[in-house]
């Protein structure tokens, strides 16, 4: 399997989304113009892409070629849908755990949970399109080669995934200090799904108010919040617990 691959130049990327390859990111020289520019515009509006728009010094660090205002980064793994990815885990014979990342953007993090999550027999993570921690090189190492074993699934929003779960019946627990409910008084041997939040702001409020559950872990000390990938072992250990 291919580590993240950057590429760079207009018709290399327009042929990069053609071919369906999986676009982790796309960056893009402000105020760019010109036919070519024009039939990748095209492309962009057919399709949800994580692009931002850059000034050229940027993408002049980004690529030494000619990038004639355009660089790509491409996924090292291949994205399953939704849908997919609930039906194959509805045809385990364990009542699946699902992970769901809500902003997470450190890399290493990314890559610690993905580890974990291995670890803990999670059936697949699912990310936003936008605003999410790439899957590059330093994903892939932190993980420790997880990310090529666990299924990892992209959506629009977080929000429509919630949603979807809980027509299935899959019960979704947010990670959050803003409950007194603590994980281990929930039941997690049914099927589930947990939400981390972002490094800063935590879980989003549209989020939490259309979960089934909110829990944290007990703080005993006198720093508020832990890491998130601690917390989102911790989190999924007590799932590990309470089925063994």
């Amino acid at each position: 399997m291919q580590e993240t691959t950057r590429i760079f130049g207009i018709r290399a990327v327009i042929e990069a989304i053609e071919s369906g390859e999986s676009i982790d990111k796309i960056f893009i020289q402000k105020g760019l113009s010109g036919s070519l520019f024009h039939e990748l515009n095209r492309h962009l509006k057919s399709g949800n892409y994580n692009i931002s728009y850059v000034p050229v010094e940027k993408l002049n660090k980004l690529s030494k070629g000619n990038h004639q205002g355009v660089v790509a980064n491409i996924s090292p793994v291949s994205y399953i849908s939704l849908e997919k990815l609930v039906e194959q885990a509805n045809h385990s014979s364990t009542p699946p755990t699902f992970l769901l990342l809500d902003g997470l953007t450190d890399v290493r993090n990314f890559g610690a949970i993905i580890r974990t999550a291995e670890c803990c027999g999670v059936s697949g993570i699912i990310i936003p399109e936008k605003g999410s921690a790439p899957i590059n090189a330093d994903t892939v190492k932190t993980s420790a080669g997880a990310v090529f074993k666990v299924p990892i699934c992209k959506v629009n929003h977080i929000l429509d995934a919630v949603y979807h779960l809980q027509t299935y019946d899959i019960s979704v627990v947010a990670a959050t200090e803003k409950t007194d409910d603590v994980i281990y008084d929930l039941d997690l041997k049914k099927p589930v799904a947990i939400v981390m939040g972002n490094e800063a702001k935590g879980v989003s409020n549209s989020i939490l108010k259309s979960v089934n559950h909110k829990a944290k872990l007990p703080m005993l000390g006198s720093i508020a919040s832990l890491n998130v990938s601690v917390a989102c072992g911790a989190f999924l250990y007590e799932v590990v617990r309470q089925r063994l």
